[in-house]
């Protein structure tokens, strides 16, 4: 099987988050995956627009993008924004870290797509964005 990509881009608002989840779960459904796999996959993308919604964006307006790859039997999900970018990327990462407590964020997104993906990277640059990219394989 070759490699089959799709890319979605759309306006930093709360309400397209499910959006891009069920265009991903569409998208990678091709492979077959179980629920939990489809799953798995959904909770980590739902996490890591938010995160470029909530925290990339605030409450200024932008884009998310969300690039997704098929290879073999392997799914490889990017978030990317253009946002104020992480300034500590390993503090962030820590389970239950929070920049947002006023508004009992739980500090664990990171940690759900850490434990649902096989694979985490975070890049991230302050004033320029951050580029979160993800992996699973599909049994």
């Amino acid at each position: 099987m070759d490699t089959n990509e799709m890319l979605l881009e759309f306006d930093s608002r709360s309400e397209n988050e499910s959006f891009a989840r069920a265009v991903v779960a569409s998208f990678v459904a091709q492979l077959d995956p179980t629920l939990e796999e489809i799953s798995d996959i959904k909770t980590a993308v739902s996490e890591a627009v938010t995160n470029a919604i909530i925290h990339g964006y605030e409450e200024l307006k932008g884009k998310v993008i969300v690039v997704c790859r098929i290879f073999e039997h392997e799914v490889y999900v990017e978030v990317h924004d253009q946002g104020k970018g992480i300034k500590d990327i390993k503090q962030a990462m820590e389970p239950l870290f929070t920049t947002k407590p006023e508004e009992e964020r739980s500090g664990m997104g990171f940690s759900f797509m850490e434990a649902f993906m096989d694979d985490l990277e975070v890049e991230s640059e302050e004033g320029k964005g951050t580029v979160v990219k993800m992996k699973k394989k599909i049994h």
